[in-house]
């Protein structure tokens, strides 16, 4: 399992590259990353902002509790922090596993928890002014389905 949490750009395709050829025996690998979107029509600039050593912790008990849950051969998990653009990547969560649903659905419960419980704090700068980014209702939800039952 390899977190990172940095302030500098990644390059996606060396990133899933680099992740794929590390998965002997694995059939499936699963990635995702979360872009900064202009949702107001107005974003001139994201700042996420975190504490450093318990952002780690957090993102390291996640990864593992993904482990627990599936077959997994490996979990990356990258997330940035300082100032953004649109259109920049934000994060990158890859998964392995030896069949696609393990691999799928661990990939889909760290993005679930990623967006509504990681300790990462959204402040939005636009033409309107600067504010603080909201939990979402939906997002609440969706972390639902994997603490019910």
């Amino acid at each position: 399992m390899e977190i990172r949490v940095q302030q500098q750009p990644f390059a996606f395709g060396a990133e899933a590259e680099a992740f794929v050829a590390r998965q002997a025996g694995m059939g499936a690998v699963v990635t995702f990353s979360g872009i900064v979107r202009d949702v107001a029509a107005g974003l001139e600039v994201m700042e996420i902002e975190h504490y450093p050593g318990m952002t780690e912790n957090a993102l390291s008990e996640i990864g593992r509790e993904a482990q627990r849950r599936w077959q997994l051969g490996d979990v990356l998990i990258i997330h940035r922090y300082g100032p953004m653009r649109p259109e920049e990547m934000i994060m990158m969560v890859a998964t392995s596993a030896p069949h696609r649903k393990d691999a799928f659905a661990a990939a889909d419960f760290l993005m679930d928890y990623l967006k509504s419980r990681a300790p990462f704090w959204k402040k939005e700068k636009t033409r309107a002014g600067t504010g603080w980014v909201a939990a979402r209702e939906e997002d609440e939800q969706a972390l639902e389905r994997w603490t019910s039952g």
